[in-house]
């Protein structure tokens, strides 16, 4: 055998990085419009939001440059941005979007209100060319359904010429929210109790005394007592960080909204006690993008108290979702905090143990440490009495669909659907009789007319199948379709999904799929929404059949009457 005598062949060296070469004029782009701001990576979120704001859309060479300027690389910096909802991002062969967008809310509530024909009417409706309309998920104002979005300006129970109106004045920045001053609160006796407990007059324990005797729970869903949460975390060693979840993306909620326009230094100053109980090192304000009008108010409060020496410059850090209802889960939360996309994490550990930049962290809902000051002052004997049958405190009930005043209504815990209806909603809307009701908005199930009489509480609806999560109610009538509003649920679930775990990303696909059948397979429902509960990684997976599983067990005769066929296994 011969062996060859030729020269190996040598491989080109590379000049510089992999990848497309950053475009000088992206770069220069980022750079003028970020300035001197941080480039660690936590702040990602927060600089896509600049790049969208200002150019409306964010370019690929802008990504690259954004990768370049904070020393990421390319595939993190895509993958942050393509998971959320409010980026728009554009590819080099893409077209620019429309000067403008109208983005239509598709949750239930909005449906019921009529959503997906106010979508087709706009679609052949406005005068503008350079508009296009599409749809969106739950924009926390059911109340005011069907509500749609141009610019930052938001329309409740819109119209086509309500947004041609708006197109053509151009005021497409939030409305501005009127709310009382600083100095305003602390006339009523504001920030006394987080002075007390700075100087010792009040102690940490003695305040956990009080939160376990009022009964405070968490009131995002979980229901967590709250002076025990406090205690875990503080049983963790320093530095701490205290988080608070302010992005309700539940389909049907919209209490905390109203709590933070009504009164965001009471939040502001509940918020402070919660961190200073646990000895927080910084508080962290995780804000839903849907509410560009409460972002400037919680700017301006936070700033009122840097100006009086209430709080440190820096120590609130007010944080802009992008648009994942998934972050609404506290692992996931902490995951789109740290600018990566939000996905929840494996338990254990748990977030009270490694949360925030891998430290004990506290997570609580904005109406938990919303309660807290008037707690003290009106005492826990106050909170605990208001309660009927037996349990504890008052609710803010979101309360939207087919009742005559939907909105925020405060009603003790323990209230039944057939009270909160009567008493506090004006009764059913003319026309309406009712068939059903989500007692905890998309994820909570489904229950009949039939069980208006239960408390709505924790741990009251768990015995039916169902559960009063953040006590979003939406109210169905006997003049909804059933089937449609299983595969609005569905559809939703479907969309939200980060993908993380297959029993979600395929099951809420598949689930969705067989929701569109003319005849559905019960068994087969049954199953697969078995295996979503036994195996997903987080309370979307988990929770994502139980509309569908309400309405085989409740309601089997009203979907036969609306045309829905239910197989069991052995029917032919």
């Amino acid at each position: 055998m011969t062996q060859s005598t030729a020269a190996p062949l040598r491989r080109k060296s590379r000049t510089g990085p992999r990848g497309r070469a950053v475009a000088p004029q992206a770069l220069a782009a980022v750079e003028a419009l970020l300035g001197q701001r941080s480039r660690s990576r936590d702040q990602l979120i927060e600089h896509l939001h600049c790049l969208q704001d200002h150019f409306g859309h964010i370019s690929l060479a802008h990504l690259r440059a954004l990768a370049e300027w904070m020393n990421l690389p390319m595939a993190a910096v895509y993958e942050t941005a393509s998971f959320y909802a409010h980026f728009d991002l554009i590819r080099e062969d893409d077209a620019l979007p429309p000067a403008q967008t109208v983005r239509v809310c598709d949750s239930l509530s909005c449906q019921l209100a009529g959503a997906q024909a106010l979508r087709s009417a706009l679609s052949s409706g406005l005068d503008a060319a350079d508009v296009r309309v599409i749809r969106a998920p739950c924009m926390g104002r059911c109340d005011v359904a069907p509500v749609l979005e141009v610019g930052h300006r938001h329309l409740g129970q819109a119209s086509v010429a309500a947004v041609q109106a708006l197109l053509d004045s151009g005021e497409l920045d939030p409305e501005p929210i009127v709310w009382p001053r600083l100095a305003d609160y602390q006339a009523e006796g504001g920030y006394a109790l987080l002075g007390a407990l700075r100087t010792g007059k009040v102690s940490v324990d003695a305040l956990c005394d009080l939160l376990e005797r009022a009964g405070l729970r968490g009131l995002g869903g979980a229901g967590f007592p709250t002076g025990k949460k406090w205690q875990f975390v503080r049983a963790e060693p320093a530095p701490r960080y205290m988080v608070i979840n302010a992005d309700e993306g539940e389909p049907g909620t919209f209490k905390d909204r109203y709590h933070l326009e009504q009164a965001p230094h009471q939040f502001l100053e509940g918020a402070l006690i919660s961190a200073t109980a646990i000895e927080a090192c910084a508080l962290y304000i995780y804000l839903r993008d849907e509410y560009p009008g409460l972002r400037a108010v919680l700017r301006s409060a936070i700033a009122e108290l840097e100006a009086t020496g209430l709080v440190a410059p820096g120590f609130i850090v007010l944080r802009r979702g992008a648009g994942a209802y998934i972050c609404g889960e506290e692992s996931a939360l902490i995951e789109s905090l740290e600018g990566k996309p939000g996905k929840p994490r494996h338990r254990p550990p748990f977030v009270a143990q490694v949360g925030f930049f891998c430290r004990p962290t506290l997570v609580n809902n904005v109406e938990t440490v919303f309660w807290i000051p008037a707690l003290y002052a009106k005492g826990a004997a106050w909170f605990a009495s208001q309660g009927l049958r037996g349990r504890q405190g008052l609710r803010s009930f979101s309360v939207s669909g087919r009742v005559k005043k939907p909105g925020v209504h405060l009603a003790p815990a323990g209230i039944t659907l057939s009270e909160l209806v009567d008493e506090y909603c004006g009764g059913m809307a003319d026309g309406h009789t009712l068939l059903a009701y989500l007692p905890g908005g998309a994820s909570g199930g489904i229950l009949p007319a039939s069980k208006a009489d239960l408390p709505l509480d924790f741990d009251t609806l768990q015995p039916h199948g169902c559960f009063i999560g953040s006590a979003a109610v939406i109210v169905v009538s006997d003049q909804d379709d059933l089937r449609a509003i299983a595969k609005n649920l569905m559809a939703f679930f479907a969309d939200e999904s980060c993908g993380q775990c297959t029993p979600c990303r395929v099951g809420t696909e598949k689930m969705l799929a067989l929701l569109e059948a003319e005849a559905w397979d019960a068994t087969v429902l049954r199953r697969l929404a078995q295996v979503m509960q036994d195996s997903s990684i987080c309370g979307l997976g988990q929770a994502a059949p139980n509309p569908v599983i309400s309405l085989l067990t409740y309601f089997p005769t009203d979907l036969a009457r609306q045309g829905v066929q239910i197989r069991e296994a052995g029917d032919a």
